[in-house]
């Protein structure tokens, strides 16, 4: 009978343990521990792009990284309005309308979705033939932003339009210039709906293993219990 007392208690202990284990495990899982690094002045220290200070001048303000642009989102609050009126800025190199001729720069109708450098009877510098791909609403974003950035040796003498809001405009009025315009895209998550997720499944595993912790610490405290009395009724 002793044994099997000593047995049940080891067996109380073992049970309490492992749910401890369980909940601290899940901590470590919700909240990465950075206690295993070495702490430094290089890990520690707020890192810094010198190449990029050196090249703005002292006077730049350092690019903040805020994720991935949505275009869902942008493109469906865009102003097609507005884009038409940007797009007269480049009625002196391109037309527009179907069938248009090509001037300086291609026809732009359909261009949206389009090849890149697909337009028949122009002919494009080696910087925009060599790219692959189509004009979706990122590249195309990318190349009116800065043309000479993304296609570097390009022939198209346009220095770019930074305006996220005019890019956004335009790439709305283009996409209308096709008998199929190219789908938009959905809108990303939003960054509190994401966190809101996260958090509610960190609850509900928190709770859960807080429930797993209160049932084996009452079916300990009831093994215990009867193990005493077995115990005691045994002597």
């Amino acid at each position: 009978m002793g044994d099997l007392f000593f047995n049940k208690v080891a067996g109380v202990v073992i049970g309490a343990v492992l749910a401890v284990m369980g909940i601290t495990e899940l901590g470590h899982l919700l909240v990465p521990s950075h206690a295993a690094h070495e702490l430094t002045a290089e890990n520690t220290s707020y890192p810094v792009d010198w190449a990029a200070l050196e090249a703005g001048g002292s006077g730049s303000e350092a690019e903040v990284d805020t994720g991935p642009t949505d275009y869902g989102a942008l493109l469906a609050a865009a102003d097609m309005g507005n884009g038409e009126r940007v797009a007269r800025r480049c009625a002196a190199c391109h037309t527009f309308e179907q069938g248009g001729a090509n001037g300086v720069g291609p026809n732009l109708w359909g261009v949206v979705g389009a090849d890149i450098a697909h337009h028949d009877g122009f002919s494009y510098s080696d910087a925009l033939t060599s790219l692959e791909g189509n004009w979706d609403f990122e590249r195309l974003s990318h190349f009116i932003e800065n043309p000479s950035a993304y296609a570097p040796g390009t022939a198209m003498s346009f220095r770019g339009l930074r305006d996220e809001a005019q890019r956004m405009d335009l790439l709305v009025y283009l996409r209308s210039l096709s008998d199929n315009p190219m789908p938009l895209p959905a809108p990303l998550p939003a960054a509190d709906e994401m966190a809101e997720e996260v958090s509610e499944m960190a609850e509900d595993a928190a709770e859960a293993m807080g429930d797993m912790a209160d049932e084996a610490t009452d079916a300990a405290a009831e093994m215990a219990h009867d193990a005493t009395e077995e115990h005691d009724g045994g002597h």
